[in-house]
């Protein structure tokens, strides 16, 4: 298995790839240049929608449009990226808070965690917005919120504070709510961090290893697996697509970078795509 590049986007910051089995087209984001990406696949074409504030997460809405973590807070937008409805806005300081990774669950909500920019206490939350949109906090004592995944079998849902190497999994009742959080896998320091996240149909966790350059594949009882390098030092986030869901998608950044770094991984902030044996999850809609 190798990663190729798939579209050379040369992203500051790429982020939340989201495949839309409707369309046959990857969605995908850029943080600090802030827009909602569209990637046709068969083309080559992509599509920009820019945006006036940060966008860390979407998810695709049932009734067409998405809903999305944006610096400001949670929003309903239209299915050309404008400001609907400000469903809520919970950090207490937006100047140096913003919301990061997310995803809707199988059923029907959506999930988004913010990121403490100065990453110097565990200021960070992981909140739930319910079809009805309401919206309800539910994990704080985070730094960085990442790696929102839920197992094939609704029993598990997946979460990752990047800056303290971890990824947690919590136990999900039959309606979703989830119980008490406990340590899936520790990594190591200064091999890179988990950032975003998918889950296959095996149940087997998918992790793009910031600062790590590579994606890394891990058992349901926590063990990694497979290792496979990305032409990039820092890969983003994860996501399945294709018409059979077994093209893995990879984001990456450049922002911020080293010019020696990016001197060394020129491709970094493209978009990479590797074939798999086995294939993702349909990603659910939020019912809102």
């Amino acid at each position: 298995m190798a990663f190729d590049t798939a579209y050379p986007a040369q992203a500051a910051l790429g982020e939340c790839p989201l495949w839309c089995g409707q369309s046959q087209r990857l969605w995908w984001l850029d943080i600090e240049a802030p827009a909602i990406h569209c990637f046709d696949p068969a083309t080559g074409a992509n599509t920009t929608l820019p945006m006036d504030e940060n966008v860390g997460c979407i998810a695709l809405r049932a009734g067409g449009g998405f809903i999305a973590g944006l610096r400001s807070g949670l929003w309903l937008l239209d299915d050309r990226g404008r400001k609907e409805k400000l469903i809520a806005a919970p950090q207490r300081d937006t100047t140096i808070s913003r919301f990061n990774d997310g995803r809707a669950d199988p059923w029907g909500r959506f999930w988004a965690g913010t990121i403490h920019e100065p990453r110097d206490r565990p200021d960070a939350m992981l909140c739930r917005v319910d079809a009805d949109l309401s919206c309800t906090r539910v994990a704080d004592d985070i730094k960085v919120s990442n790696g929102l995944a839920f197992s094939p079998d609704r029993k598990w849902m997946y979460h990752s504070d990047t800056p303290a190497h971890v990824i947690y999994r919590y136990p999900l009742d039959a309606g979703g709510t989830p119980g008490p959080r406990e340590v899936f896998h520790q990594f190591p320091l200064g091999h890179g961090r988990p950032d975003g996240a998918a889950v296959d149909a095996d149940g087997f966790y998918w992790s793009a290893l910031y600062e790590g350059g590579r994606v890394v594949r891990i058992s349901p009882a926590g063990e990694i697996v497979a290792e496979v390098p990305v032409p990039a030092r820092c890969p983003t986030m994860c996501a399945f697509g294709g018409s059979d869901l077994r093209t893995l998608y990879v984001t990456s950044a450049r922002h911020g970078r080293p010019a020696e770094e990016l001197a060394d991984w020129p491709a970094s902030g493209n978009l990479f795509a590797m074939r798999v044996d086995v294939p993702g999850l349909p990603e659910p809609r939020f019912g809102g």
